[in-house]
C-alpha cells in the first residue's frame, strides 16, 4: 500500500517535481551559464511634436511643422551656410563581445523626407543618416559638402562614422555625379559605393521614402530610395555594401541624421521615422547593457593586485574550486532530470504545444516593460477606445502592437472583452494574430502581431500612395478571403460588423490582414445578431443596420463592397468630388454608381494610377464593389460568390444602371435574422429571385443582381 502510494506521489505531482528540476538547473547551473538576452532600440515617429523629448537638437536643427528641419527654413534668418542634426535621445547597442565573440546588430530603419530648393535649379548640400561614437557632436567647419560629420582639415581628428547621404551638389571629390546616394566611411570625400539619384525633384520638394537596413550575418548594409509618388517604382535608387561595423565603431553609437547649405541652400525636412534593432547578448554578473560612462581614476599604488603574487595563488586556487563545484552540480542535476522526466514526457509534450500554439495572457509588468512604459515615441495610432503602442518581446524575440483599451469607457472595456473571446478563436492568414492580452489593475491591453506597413488607409489617403495596382488587387482578395473564413470556415459564424480601410492592416509584402474585433458577434451559422447597439463607422455601415439595428453577413459584404470601392477609387467612403465645377461631399457609393450608369466606370479608376492598371481586374472590382454595396441586403452576392467573381471563376455582375431605392417595408424587417439561415450556396426563393450568382456558372449570361423588382431594368 505504501508503495502504490509512493508511485502515484510521484505520477501526480508533476508540477512540484518540474519546480524542484528548475530550481536547481538554476541554482546548481547559474555560476556556469550565460543568459541570453536581447538590447534593442525601437521606435516609431510619425511626427515630431517640440514637446516630445525623443529627439536631440544641435546646431540649427529644430522641429516645425510636425517634422524636423535639419537646417534653416526662415527666409529671414538667411539659408545657406547652415548646419543641424537630429538624433535619437538614447544610443543604440551595436554590437558586443561579452561571450568571446563579436555579435552585430541587425537594424532597419524608414523615414520619409523632402529636400526642397524652392524652385531653384541651384542647391547644396543635402543631408545623411549616421551612425557614430556615443556622444558625438558637430565637429568646426563642417558645413556644406561635408554633412556636418567631419572637419575640413584631415588632419584636424580621425572622425569615425558611417553614413548614407543624400548629396544634391557636384563636390570636387564627387566624380561629377549630380545628385547622388553614396554610403560612406569616416569620410565623406571617398565613399565605399555610390549611385546616381534618378529622381530626386529637389526643385519641387518632392517626398522620398528612404529604407535602411543592416544584416548581420551577411554584413550587408543595403539602401532603397523611392518617389512617393511613384506607383511602378521606377523611380528608384539602391546600393548596398559589405561593412562590419565592429571595426569601425565603437558598441555604443550615436545615430541620426545632420544636414548642411553651403553658399547656395535647400531646407531638408523629415517627416516620419521608424527604427528597429537586435541584438542577442549573452550576458553574466559583470556584463551591463547601459552605454558606458568614464570610470574614475584609479589611485597610484607603488604595487598594484595583479602584482601580488599570493593574490594570484588565491585566484586559481577559487578557479579550481568553481569548476569542481560546477561539474558535481552538473552530475546531479542530470542524474535527476533522468530519474524524473521519462513520467513525464507525454504530459510535457502536450503542454509545450499549447504554450506555443495559443495566445497567453501577460502581466502588466510584462507588457510595460516591452513598450518602454508606453513611451510617446511608441505610439502606433489612436482610435475612440485607446491607442496602440510598439513593443518588443524579448522572449519571443519579436516586434509587438499592444492595444491599450481606455478603462474610463464602460463600451471600451465591452469592447476589449468580445475582442479578446472573439480572435483567440481564430486562425487565418488574412487575420492580424492575437499573441496575448492583459487585464490586471484595471489595465485592458490586448497584444497583437506587429505590421510594419500601418493600415490600408494611410497608404489610401493619409499619405501619397504608394500601392501599386498588384498589391492593391491582392489586398482585395486577402480581404475577401479572411471574410469567407469568418463567415463559413469557422465554427461559429462571426459577423465582424466594423469592416473598414483603416482595420485592414499590411504585412511587409503587403498582404491584408483584417483587424479590431471589438465589435465582432459569434452567432449560430444561419442566424443573425439580435441587438446591435453599436453601427460601426459612418459611410460603411449597411442600410439595413440603421433601421433595424441588427447585424447579419450581407452587413459585412456591404462594408467590404466600400472598401473595394475605396481600393479601386483612391477615395474615401464619404468623399469629396468634383462635379461641374463645385466640390461636394457624397457617399462614393453613389458616385460610383453614377458613372456605371452613364456607361464609364474606368472613369473611377484613381487617377494617381495613371492607367497602370490591369482593366478587367478593375472592372471586377468596380462591378463587385457595387454589387455587395446594394442598398437592399437581400439582392447583394454572398462572400462565397466574392470570391469566385474576384478570382476569375465567375462571370462579372450586371447591375441596374440606377442605383436602386432600399425597400424596408415590416415583412423585409421581419426576415433579416432569418435572410442568412440559407449558406452561401443556397438563396432564397422569395428574397432573391433577382439575384441568381453562380461561382461556377458555364452559361454565357453575365451575372445579375436584383433590386426587389423586375430585371427589365438592367444593363
Amino acid at each position: 500500500m505504501e508503495a502504490q502510494n509512493a508511485e502515484s506521489f510521484y505520477l501526480k505531482s508533476g508540477k512540484p517535481t518540474s519546480l524542484f528540476i528548475f530550481c536547481i538547473l538554476l541554482f546548481g547551473l547559474l555560476p556556469l551559464s550565460k543568459a541570453t538576452t536581447y538590447d534593442n532600440t525601437n521606435f516609431n515617429f510619425t511626427a515630431f511634436d517640440p514637446n516630445v523629448h525623443g529627439i536631440v537638437y544641435e546646431g540649427d536643427a529644430s522641429p516645425s511643422d510636425n517634422g524636423i528641419q535639419l537646417t534653416f527654413n526662415l527666409r529671414d534668418k538667411g539659408l545657406n551656410g547652415s548646419c543641424g542634426r537630429a538624433t535619437y535621445y538614447k544610443p543604440m547597442h551595436l554590437w558586443h563581445n561579452s561571450s568571446g565573440k563579436v555579435v552585430l546588430a541587425d537594424f532597419t530603419t524608414q523615414f520619409s523626407f523632402v529636400i526642397d530648393s524652392l524652385r531653384n535649379s541651384s542647391k547644396a548640400d543635402g543631408f545623411a543618416f549616421f551612425l557614430a561614437p556615443n556622444g558625438s557632436k558637430i565637429p568646426p567647419y563642417s558645413g556644406g559638402g561635408l554633412f556636418g560629420l567631419e572637419n575640413i582639415d584631415p588632419t584636424y581628428i580621425n572622425y569615425r562614422f558611417v553614413a548614407v547621404e543624400f548629396d544634391t551638389f557636384t563636390n570636387n571629390w564627387d566624380n561629377a555625379m549630380s545628385d547622388h546616394v553614396a554610403i560612406d566611411l569616416n569620410t565623406v570625400q571617398k565613399s565605399l559605393t555610390s549611385r546616381p539619384w534618378w529622381w530626386s525633384d529637389t526643385e519641387n520638394g518632392g517626398k522620398v521614402d528612404a529604407f535602411i537596413s543592416y544584416n548581420s550575418t551577411t554584413k550587408n548594409l543595403s539602401v532603397v530610395l523611392l518617389d512617393t509618388d511613384d506607383y511602378t517604382l521606377k523611380n528608384s535608387t539602391s546600393l548596398s555594401t559589405i561593412l562590419d561595423f565592429s571595426i569601425y565603431l565603437p558598441e555604443w553609437v550615436t545615430f541620426g541624421f545632420s544636414g548642411t547649405t553651403g553658399a547656395l541652400f535647400e531646407i531638408h525636412t523629415i517627416y516620419s521615422w521608424n527604427f528597429s534593432s537586435s541584438l542577442p547578448v549573452a550576458t553574466n554578473k559583470s556584463y551591463q547593457t547601459n552605454p558606458p560612462t568614464p570610470a574614475p581614476a584609479a589611485a597610484t599604488n607603488s604595487t598594484s593586485p595583479a602584482d601580488n603574487p599570493r593574490k594570484k595563488s588565491r585566484t586559481w586556487l577559487w578557479v579550481i574550486l568553481g569548476v569542481a563545484g560546477g561539474i558535481f552540480a552538473l552530475l546531479l542535476v542530470l542524474t535527476l532530470v533522468w530519474f524524473f522526466c521519462w513520467r513525464e514526457k507525454y504530459r510535457g509534450k502536450e503542454v509545450e504545444t499549447e504554450m506555443v500554439t495559443a495566445p497567453r495572457k501577460f502581466s502588466c509588468k510584462e507588457l510595460r516593460f516591452a513598450t518602454s512604459n508606453f513611451a510617446d515615441e511608441g505610439l502606433l495610432g489612436e482610435g475612440g477606445f485607446g491607442k496602440v503602442y510598439l513593443g518588443f518581446l524579448r522572449d519571443m524575440n519579436c516586434n509587438i502592437a499592444v492595444k491599450k483599451t481606455t478603462p474610463q469607457s464602460q463600451q471600451g472595456v465591452k469592447e476589449y472583452a468580445s475582442e479578446v473571446k472573439t480572435i483567440s478563436r481564430l486562425r487565418h492568414r488574412n487575420l492580424v494574430q492575437l499573441i496575448g492580452w492583459c487585464h490586471d489593475n484595471q489595465e485592458f491591453l490586448i497584444v497583437y502581431e506587429f505590421l510594419p506597413n500601418k493600415s490600408l488607409d494611410y497608404h489610401l489617403f493619409r499619405e501619397p500612395c504608394l500601392l501599386t495596382w498588384e498589391k492593391r488587387y491582392k489586398i482585395a482578395m486577402g480581404l475577401a478571403s479572411a471574410l469567407f473564413y469568418l463567415h463559413e470556415e469557422c465554427e461559429q459564424c462571426v459577423l465582424h460588423r466594423d469592416i473598414k480601410s483603416s482595420n485592414v492592416l499590411l504585412d511587409l509584402s503587403f498582404n491584408a490582414k483584417l483587424g479590431d474585433f471589438g465589435l465582432a458577434r459569434l452567432v449560430e451559422h444561419g442566424q443573425g445578431s439580435q441587438t446591435t447597439i453599436m453601427l460601426g463607422t459612418d459611410g460603411y455601415v449597411a442600410p439595413e443596420c440603421l433601421e433595424t439595428f441588427k447585424a447579419i453577413k450581407e452587413s459585412d459584404v456591404y462594408s467590404f463592397g466600400v472598401v473595394a470601392l475605396e481600393i479601386a477609387t483612391g477615395k474615401q467612403a464619404i468623399a469629396v468630388i468634383d462635379r461641374n465645377g463645385k466640390r461636394l461631399k457624397t457617399k462614393l457609393v453613389e458616385w460610383v454608381w453614377e458613372l456605371y450608369g452613364r456607361e464609364s466606370i474606368f472613369d473611377a479608376a484613381d487617377p494617381r494610377l495613371s492607367d497602370n492598371y490591369d482593366k478587367e481586374q478593375m472592372e471586377r472590382l468596380i462591378l463587385v464593389g457595387l454589387a455587395c454595396a446594394h442598398p437592399n441586403y437581400f439582392a447583394r452576392p454572398s462572400i462565397t460568390q466574392v470570391v469566385d467573381i474576384l478570382g476569375f471563376k465567375a462571370q462579372v455582375p450586371v447591375l441596374p444602371l440606377d442605383m436602386p431605392v432600399p425597400t424596408y417595408i415590416a415583412a423585409h424587417q421581419a426576415t433579416i435574422a432569418g435572410s442568412s439561415a440559407s449558406s452561401s450556396s443556397q438563396i432564397s426563393a422569395s428574397n432573391r429571385s433577382q439575384a441568381q450568382f453562380s461561382g461556377t456558372s458555364s452559361t454565357s449570361d453575365s451575372l445579375k443582381v436584383g433590386t426587389g423588382t423586375p430585371a427589365t431594368n438592367t444593363k
